[in-house]
């Protein structure tokens, strides 16, 4: 028995849609790639400072970028030297002496590769302290930081949008 040409054409057309769809990974490995390459080549120029929920940095116009430094952070009860504590404000403040011996001691102490991100970077330092807390023991915060052979420092601050 002879198949009209229009049964042939409706098998044709129901076996089509029986055939699995097959994803070609090549491409998508190719896109992958290349996106990799990208990120490699361009990384985020502008350093990130660590993000403190409980500070509130003073405002600023200043447009210049942060460096990648090491980053002491002054809370209302402790002096974070790179997220590692080192002293508590409380005795800081109680303390008579111009300097913190202990946060001397630790920058001092610094130099792993990640503290010490690059050479240019060794006498350079970044402050991030509230807003509120005393300029005594900000003072005593860079007094620190002088003693301990770190002659650029600098203050965090948010930019104040003009």
């Amino acid at each position: 028995m002879k198949i009209s040409r229009r049964a042939l054409r409706m098998q044709r057309h129901h076996q089509r849609g029986k055939r699995r769809a097959d994803l070609n990974l090549i491409p998508l490995i190719d896109v992958f790639t290349v996106l990799v390459f990208f990120l490699l080549v361009h990384p985020n120029d502008g350093a990130m400072l660590p993000t403190a929920q409980k500070l509130h940095l003073p405002e600023s116009v200043a447009e210049a970028d942060p460096k990648r430094t090491l980053v002491i952070t002054v809370t209302d009860r402790d002096i974070l030297l790179q997220g590692r504590s080192v002293a508590p404000v409380a005795a800081v403040l109680a303390d008579a002496a111009e300097n913190i011996s202990a946060l001397q001691t630790a920058l001092e102490n610094s130099t792993e590769p990640q503290e010490r991100v690059s050479a240019d970077a060794q006498t350079e330092i970044t402050i991030m302290a509230d807003r509120a807390i005393p300029y005594r023991l900000l003072k005593k915060v860079m007094m620190s930081c002088s003693q301990a052979h770190y002659q650029q420092i600098s203050l965090a601050v948010t930019q104040k949008v003009i």
